[in-house]
């Protein structure tokens, strides 16, 4: 084992290098040396050390704007923050890059990366989901541009994944509206989340939702809208049934339907405007 000396000195030397490199570091920074402050840069990606690759290339960047160069240290900048997982940084400069050098040998790279940045940043469903949309557009647009790269398959399942996101999205923002009371904005939220998502894991609670929302907007409505809203439950509920006759809300969507009834046959003939 080490004695305490040695320890000692081993630390003292580590502390020693490291303020040393700190000392070269804080001098390049303020130096006119752009070839330096690039060679040294190119030397802290290689190395791992991301922070202070990133911090000399955005200083010496301006200055090779219109350069051969500039694309290189675009690309380089915008991995260096993706390695320190600033995705937000990240997608912005492959954002610029896929910009500012569409036809750069790595423009497919920051295409995929940009799309792919956005979906680490997309946050679970209950949140806004602005990211995740603006990620499953990139993707798109990726494999719309690239549709032979090997990295197609990958995001397509990454768009997939989001939308199964932007899917219970839908459902809880519906379902909200339905747990709050507000019937009318529940029906139109679901039947809306039906269109967007046909393939939803909650179709069939969504066909009941609208039905049993539908019966408990009529039985709260006003006289004069209820036989309207009435025989629209009876619409849904035979949408319902037909999509879905074994299915395990079929009781009580049976107890709406009797229900509805029950109020229509109460009203005069005439005044029924469709049969039921």
């Amino acid at each position: 084992m080490l004695r305490i000396s040695q320890v000692f000195r081993i630390f003292f030397i580590f502390i020693l290098v490291f303020t040393v490199s700190c000392s070269k570091y804080e001098k390049l920074l303020k130096s006119d040396d752009f070839q330096l402050k690039y060679d040294v840069a190119m030397e802290y990606y290689e190395d791992g050390d991301y922070v202070r690759s990133a911090t000399l290339i955005e200083q010496i960047l301006p200055i090779y704007r219109g350069t051969q160069r500039a694309a290189e240290l675009s690309f380089i900048l915008a991995n260096c923050y993706y390695h320190r997982s600033d995705y937000i940084l990240a997608a912005h400069h492959f954002d610029n890059f896929v910009r500012d050098f569409p036809t750069h040998e790595h423009a497919k790279e920051a295409t995929y990366m940009r799309a792919y940045c956005n979906y680490l940043l997309s946050p679970r469903p209950s949140l806004d989901q602005t990211t995740t949309n603006r990620a499953i557009d990139q993707f798109r647009l990726f494999i719309t541009r690239y549709p032979n790269s090997e990295k197609v398959e990958d995001a397509q399942k990454l768009i997939n994944e989001m939308r199964s996101k932007l899917l219970e999205k839908s459902f809880q923002s519906a379902k909200l509206y339905y747990d709050m009371g507000d019937y009318k904005a529940a029906i139109i939220a679901f039947r809306n989340s039906l269109v967007d998502f046909p393939e939803t894991r909650h179709r069939e609670e969504i066909r009941f939702l609208i039905l049993k929302s539908s019966f408990l907007l009529a039985d709260r409505s006003v006289p004069e809208r209820q036989l309207e809203r009435f025989q629209t439950t009876l619409d849904e509920y035979y949408a319902f049934i037909e999509e879905f006759p074994e299915s395990d809300y079929l009781d009580e969507a049976e107890r709406f339907f009797k229900s509805a009834l029950r109020v229509l046959d109460n009203y005069p003939a005439g005044e029924l405007t469709q049969e039921y």
